[in-house]
């Protein structure tokens, strides 16, 4: 499946924009709206980026305060260039309304401690210097990970479901620890309100544990497993960091695309074939090759492709948002996103080894890999 011409996508997403406008229902126009100050952290590139371009052309702003470890190319925005851990952030939010914390660190290849370093002590410090310039409203994106992907989820969650992810996979501790810092925060601060965004599976120029998934030769399927898959564009995400800059939604709101998909509706859309493993050999071999450092992704990432973890995003529904995208034209954007890259167990193949991968099977591959590791660990012991 191809996706949507651009053209019937913009007429689209137009006409969706009209209609929610034209609705008093939807807290587009349910009450009047001051334009505020906005800043953006992590404004120079990725979802920053997009967003921050969005605030500068939206009439519903007043100004846009860029702020990034360089300056981006965004005209329009007043920029400042500063680490977000810098205490010096404080004056830098003065005047602003609202901060959109966007600047964080879960890349694949980023040492974990430096990355938690990062994420938990550049949150709060944007939200202490956010509470101390007074700006009233911080907004924050972790993700729908942190519900957890467990075998007895109810499909789908609830936005108010217990957070019980667990710190295995990769990036979830950090956002968990930030979860935890959204919620202390209005105590810390009275009068500092803290909306959190939890998108699905981010698809749109991201590179994750769960996009590489679909990189790979053979989609992997634990025996006994039922994923779900739920996906979510980056402009749709855009949209809701945008709704929520505004102050149309307020609390912790899931970001994803109506509905899910099947493992067995992947298969046919993607056209990608499964290789189904019993769950022990699975999750020993992605753990083996993970703790040697022939893989970036720890075992725990497999989780989120074995067992449910879809929301239903009602709060975002109930404010008039509605996604731009479905299931299936992300699956497919994704698909031609990752067309040419050769992965297996989270690893980037070159072209020689994606061959041979290729004609294996991805996880002929990775278990091929822990015998290697399994026969190594025997000769020391010979030894």
């Amino acid at each position: 499946m191809s996706s949507p011409d651009p053209t019937v996508r913009a007429a689209r997403n137009a006409a969706a924009q009209t209609e929610q406008a034209a609705d008093p229902a939807s807290g587009a126009t349910g009450r009047p709206q001051r334009q505020p100050v906005v800043a953006v952290t992590g404004a120079a590139s990725g979802v920053g980026a997009l967003l921050t371009r969005a605030l500068v052309a939206s009439d519903e702003v007043r100004a846009v305060v860029a702020i990034d470890e360089r300056r981006g190319d965004i005209d329009g925005a007043r920029w400042h260039v500063l680490d977000v851990r810098d205490p010096a952030i404080a004056d830098k939010l003065r005047g602003a309304d609202v901060v959109v914390h966007l600047a964080l660190d879960l890349d694949l290849e980023t040492d974990a401690a430096a990355r938690t370093a990062y994420n938990v002590r550049g949150t709060q410090t944007v939200l202490t210097a956010a509470a101390a310039a007074g700006v009233h409203r911080v907004v924050l994106c972790t993700s729908a990970m942190v519900y957890g992907a467990l075998p007895d989820n109810d499909v789908p969650l609830a936005e108010d479901a217990e957070l019980r992810a667990t710190a295995d996979a990769t990036g979830v501790g950090d956002l968990l620890e930030i979860e935890h810092l959204a919620r202390r925060a209005p105590r810390a601060h009275p009068g500092l309100n803290v909306t959190v965004l939890r998108p699905t599976v981010l698809v749109g120029g991201t590179d994750t544990a769960l996009t590489r998934y679909f990189e790979s030769p053979r989609l992997l399927v634990v025996a006994g497993s039922r994923p779900a898959w739920q996906f979510c564009h980056v402009e749709d995400l855009v949209g809701a960091l945008e709704y929520a800059a505004l102050e149309k939604v307020d609390g912790e709101l899931a970001v994803g695309c109506d509905g899910w998909l099947e493992q067995e509706e992947v298969e046919e859309l993607s056209g990608i074939r499964r290789m189904e493993l019993p769950s022990s050999v699975a999750l020993g071999a992605a753990a083996r090759l993970h703790r040697i450092g022939l893989t970036p992704s720890p075992a725990g990432d497999l989780a989120y492709t074995m067992h449910p973890w879809v929301v239903s995003g009602s709060r975002l529904h109930d404010a008039g948002w509605r996604p731009r995208w479905t299931n299936e034209e992300v699956l497919a954007e994704l698909l031609e996103e990752v067309a040419g890259r050769h992965t297996v167990a989270g690893r980037r193949l070159g072209r020689k080894d994606a061959t041979a991968a290729g004609a294996a099977g991805a996880t002929v591959a990775l278990l091929g890999a822990a015998a290697v590791v399994r026969r190594a660990r025997k000769a020391r012991r010979r030894i």
